[in-house]
């Protein structure tokens, strides 16, 4: 097994991207720490985990609230005495609106979440695990919207693009510590939210929705979606030796759609 014996937080762990790095984390010899803000949620992708025969804990974390990182990140190594993998995966979808409605409170929320809450996190990781044993991998998790710009989604976009600059600064940070840092951009991802989003976005656009849905997957080569299983195998590489002479990369997983 690929990951055996390290410890793992995975942000927004209990759905989608995140529930599915969580669970290859463990096939692969991980305990994980799952974090979210529902707790429901959270048990059930516990519940999981363990019965792959890993360890878990489940920790109800709002990232908008800064002490919330700090909190998840003390009762981590407060039951496994370590961090060793960070995927900073938690993201909010944010509004769909032109930036002269756009509402201050909702682009501050959508950076927060995205941008900050990734930073504090990788900030309280490094600080009392990381640095102290010279080793660990942070993988933050992007998107394609973070590669090329979208109307109607400035402040996701934005916060996007942010966790790709992120990561290449920290990188050159840490690498010194034996730390790594990498970035996956999915694209389209199959999945309740990429549903949500669409939805959304038809409304704007007065398209029906079904009609979005068959042109995002036209632009991919591949013609569909990404699978949320494909972007864990991706983070699992890169948490594990395999991916040992690789930082500060921002590695599309897109069906193509995106090739920068």
């Amino acid at each position: 097994m690929r990951l055996a014996g390290k410890v793992a937080i995975v942000t927004g762990g209990s759905k989608g991207i995140g529930r599915a790095i969580s669970l290859a984390f463990a096939r692969e010899g991980a305990d994980v720490v799952v974090a979210a803000r529902t707790e429901s949620s959270l048990r059930e992708a516990a519940s999981e985990i363990e019965a792959i025969g890993r360890r878990s804990l489940a920790v109800v974390t709002d990232l908008s609230d800064p002490g919330q990182s700090l909190a998840m990140v003390d009762r981590t190594l407060e039951k496994f005495g370590k961090v060793d993998v960070l995927v900073n995966n938690s993201g909010a979808e944010g509004p769909t609106a032109n930036v002269a409605d756009m509402d201050v409170e909702a682009w501050n929320q959508v950076l927060a979440v995205n941008l900050t809450g990734a930073m504090l996190c990788a900030k309280h990781v490094l600080k009392k695990s990381m640095i102290p044993c010279q080793s660990g991998i942070i993988i933050n998790i992007s998107s394609g919207m973070g590669r090329r710009g979208a109307g109607l989604r400035s402040p996701y976009s934005a916060s996007k693009w942010g966790v790709i600059g992120f990561t290449q600064s920290l990188a050159w940070e840490v690498g010194r510590y034996g730390i790594r840092v990498n970035c996956i951009v999915p694209g389209p991802v199959e999945g309740d939210r990429i549903e949500r989003v669409l939805r959304e976005r038809s409304k704007v656009l007065g398209m029906a929705f079904e009609e979005l849905m068959e042109s995002t997957k036209a632009r991919s080569p591949l013609g569909r979606l990404v699978k949320p299983e494909e972007v864990a195998a991706l983070a699992v590489f890169l948490a594990s030796e395999e991916s040992s002479g690789i930082t500060g990369q921002a590695i599309n997983c897109s069906a193509g759609i995106y090739m920068n």
